[in-house]
């Protein structure tokens, strides 16, 4: 049965227009996303992380199959990537808490290690980083459409030396972020589409700026704005005279008020 079929009666829950004047939402749209349940932070800073590198490359464009030579030193790493791999889950729901699960797992950050060789030479190596994470997350009950977990995750190094055999040993600063996530169809409001603007052609103009300017000097003091306000009040400049015309000049002091 389609949303728009006569049959069905739930209207309420359907895509449409909206009736009524709702600033300037239009209708009700249907859209497949992605929707987190729950999610947690941690950050932590691990010491000693023995990372084994393969890939071992140089940067620069240059015969790769020539061997680096020793001594290997460390310059820096940082992740590769923001996604990371989850391995070993284990979800034990809590009896006592309902909704709640113990949530056990291994997560992968993917990293590279920048090194240099006894020539001087600039290399780097793709390796990743393995953070054991249990903690507590809200799990959502059993459906049709079955629930995932996913992690956002990201490093860069302290410190760090090689030791041998294309391993390094690293003090490296973690953040991963675990999610509870469903791919869902939500009903959201809308103000309909967007209007797609024109792209603007990139182009370095060093004169814009110039020919911006106006052709003929501009006088501030013309703009109303800029002019002093005129203050209209009993003259009290010289103790002769009693009192001004308003914003006139002082008939015995000449002074304007």
């Amino acid at each position: 049965m389609s949303f728009y079929s006569y049959k069905n009666c739930n209207q309420e829950n359907c895509p449409g227009p909206i009736k009524g004047d709702l600033k300037g939402l239009r209708e009700k749209v249907c859209v497949q996303v992605k929707k987190v349940y729950d999610s947690c932070m941690q950050q932590e800073q691990l010491e000693k992380v023995c990372v084994t590198v393969t890939d071992m490359t140089p940067v620069c464009d240059c015969d790769c199959a020539q061997p680096f030579t020793p001594p290997i030193c460390f310059e820096s790493c940082r992740s590769s990537g923001y996604v990371g791999t989850i391995r070993n889950l284990i979800i034990d729901r809590i009896c006592d808490r309902p909704g709640f699960a113990r949530v056990r797992c291994a997560v992968d950050i993917p990293i590279d290690i920048l090194f240099t060789d006894g020539n001087c030479r600039e290399g780097i190596g793709h390796g990743s980083v393995t953070v054991n994470k249990d903690v507590m997350l809200c799990i959502p009950d059993d459906s049709i459409v079955p629930f995932t977990m996913e992690s956002l995750v990201s490093a860069i190094c302290v410190s760090g030396r090689y030791c041998s055999n294309n391993t390094f040993e690293l003090t490296i600063c973690v953040t991963v972020i675990l999610k509870v996530i469903a791919e869902v169809e939500m009903l959201i409001p809308s103000f309909g589409f967007c209007s797609v603007p024109p792209c603007e052609e990139f182009a370095e103009n060093v004169c814009d700026e110039f020919f911006s300017l106006p052709i003929f000097p501009q006088n501030p003091c013309a703009d109303p704005a800029n002019r002093p306000a005129c203050a209209c009040s009993t003259c009290n400049t010289c103790g002769t005279c009693n009192s001004c015309n308003t914003c006139s000049t002082c008939r015995t002091c000449s002074s304007t008020t």
